[in-house]
């Protein structure tokens, strides 16, 4: 499989990663609005236990849809796009350190983390688009 077809692949079964941003802008949503109306502390603790799971309602969401969610065994990129789901988690204890030094500092590390997660995805999915969301996420953090 070609490089071009794999990246076609991907957009089609993850539908240009739009279930995994409307997925992650809930989440995001949702920790705001707890930080907002309950406790900054619920606002944290919700994005960061429920952000390292990103994955598995993202796949819900594409099955319940009626679509595949998974790659062919063909697609030589599968092996990147388990790679580039890791970054987050394995990023956390930085955006903890940040955190712990100046709660202001959670989001903005977490947008950073974020968008330095989106840099693979122009590759993944051959769509320049990521490098824009990359770079506002990572502008802005």
């Amino acid at each position: 499989m070609e490089v071009t077809e794999a990246q076609r692949e991907i957009r089609l079964v993850y539908v240009n990663g739009a279930v995994g941003q409307s997925v992650s802008g809930v989440i995001w949503l949702l920790s705001a609005s707890l930080g907002t109306f309950l406790s900054v502390q619920a606002g944290v603790i919700s994005l960061f236990v429920v952000r390292v799971f990103i994955f598995p309602p993202t796949q819900l969401t594409l099955r319940l849809s009626g679509r595949s969610a998974t790659l062919s065994s063909e697609n030589p990129l599968d092996g990147l796009a388990v790679q580039v789901a890791f970054i987050v988690p394995l990023l956390i204890p930085v955006i903890g350190a940040a955190a712990l030094y100046n709660i202001n500092w959670y989001y903005p590390a977490f947008m950073l983390v974020v968008g330095v997660h989106y840099l693979p995805f122009v590759f993944l999915y051959g769509m320049k688009a990521y490098a824009v969301l990359a770079a506002v996420l990572i502008g802005e953090g």
